[in-house]
């Protein structure tokens, strides 16, 4: 029996000191230290073996929080980790004080095509993973052909279409052997919820950044287009789990999908939720009022749902925890949980043919305010996000 953990985490604009990463945005070298200092503490609590990143703008600074975080770990290890005299040496909890080193593990980065020079940068996403990888990792953002999506009005006539040609941030897909197994596992960051706003030909800015000038629905046509990309970035994504499922292999998706379980675009991700019967249900194909499935029919459909699905890991552990709540951000007085972790059914204890299941969700989210409470002001060197980990054990 295998048991490993895996976690997402977002670092919130990992870059060197002095470097400009978006216009007059950087970190002095004492801003950077601390940053690192506590990137270093988050990775080490974590302790997780495989970690999904997302806002890594070069390798480097994340190579450097990961020594840092051997280093301290190295140094906990001296301090708790009872030594083979001690007559506890055996109780299980003491596996928990442990860390494990990072250092025969492996990292895989992809840097943003969409990068620019300096105060126009972009962010990609990475990978480690102790057990290292299977295989090369793969790098999806540009898309050839694009993506055409098309649309008709409600009367039958033609409406055009959306293009997608580039992912806002590139989706990484690594295969990690864990025991036996082989799982491939997604590292991905969505759009977020920052509106688009088009900046006419040889304007300083789009009309709708100047706030002084408020336009509303300017402003609400940016959200749109987030909104869209967004939800597009979550079909390409849903094709490619699609194409793992398809091959028999196990599925997590994990990151910043930059919405919650219930909206569009992380229904996309996940797929359908199917009926309890679908034999009540009129046929695709019906020429009587009364043509339904049959119960095989039935049967066949709730299969070919189930087999493509993903499930939450927050919302396996809150079923079985009863916890109130979970949330992996803060921004204008609202907590919800934009970060996540979905499983294929390989993993969930209802299928009868699993071959693992989470025993236990980690989060930590302590360090998030939005500055809403004069108690607890916001930190612009903190991440922006909690971190979430899922405790899996495999079977033999």
């Amino acid at each position: 029996m295998a048991n490993f953990t895996i976690a997402t985490f977002n670092v919130k604009n990992l870059i060197g000191a002095g470097e400009e990463y978006y216009r007059f945005e950087q970190y002095t070298a004492e801003e950077y230290a601390w940053k690192q200092d506590w990137l270093a503490d988050q990775l080490m609590s974590l302790n997780a073996d495989i970690t999904c990143f997302q806002e890594i703008f070069d390798e480097a600074p994340l190579a450097a929080v990961i020594a840092e975080a051997d280093r301290r770990g190295h140094l906990l290890n001296d301090a708790v980790v009872p030594g083979s005299d001690s007559p506890y040496r055996k109780k299980a909890i003491f596996r928990k004080l442990r860390y494990a080193p990072y250092g025969d593990a492996a990292v895989a980065f992809a840097p943003n095509l969409n990068d620019g020079e300096p105060g126009e940068r972009r962010p990609g996403v990475a990978v480690l993973s102790r057990f290292g990888f299977e295989g090369a990792p793969e790098v999806v953002q540009a898309l050839d052909p694009a993506l055409h999506i098309p649309f008709r009005e409600l009367t039958g006539e033609d409406g055009g279409f959306y293009r997608l040609s580039r992912l806002s941030r590139p989706i990484l897909k690594v295969r990690i052997p864990v025991g036996g197994t082989v799982v491939t596992v997604f590292c991905v960051h969505f759009k977020s919820k920052l509106g688009e706003f088009l900046k006419p030909a040889g304007a300083p800015f789009a009309p709708e950044a100047d706030l002084v000038h408020y336009d509303p629905t300017g402003r609400a046509m940016g959200a749109l287009r987030a909104g869209l990309r967004r939800t597009a970035e979550a079909w390409v994504l849903r094709r490619l789990v699609i194409a793992e499922l398809d091959a028999g292999r196990p599925v997590m998706v994990l990151g910043d999908l930059n919405d919650g379980e219930h909206a569009v675009s992380s229904e996309i991700v996940s797929g359908e939720k199917p009926f309890v019967n679908y034999a009540w249900m009129r046929r695709h194909d019906a020429t009587h009022a009364n043509d339904r499935y049959s119960q095989e029919e039935a049967e066949i459909i709730r299969e070919q749902v189930e087999r493509y699905r993903l499930h939450s890991a927050e919302k396996l552990f809150v079923a079985k925890s009863l916890r109130d709540m979970v949330y992996t951000s803060a921004f204008g007085g609202v907590y919800e949980s934009i970060d996540q972790i979905l499983m294929s059914r390989h993993f969930h204890p209802g299928y009868d043919n699993h071959i693992g299941e989470m025993d236990y969700f980690s989060v930590l989210n302590d360090h998030l305010t939005d500055g809403a409470h004069p108690e607890a002001p916001y930190n612009k060197l903190a991440s922006d996000h909690g971190q979430i980990m899922a405790h899996i054990r495999m079977y033999d």
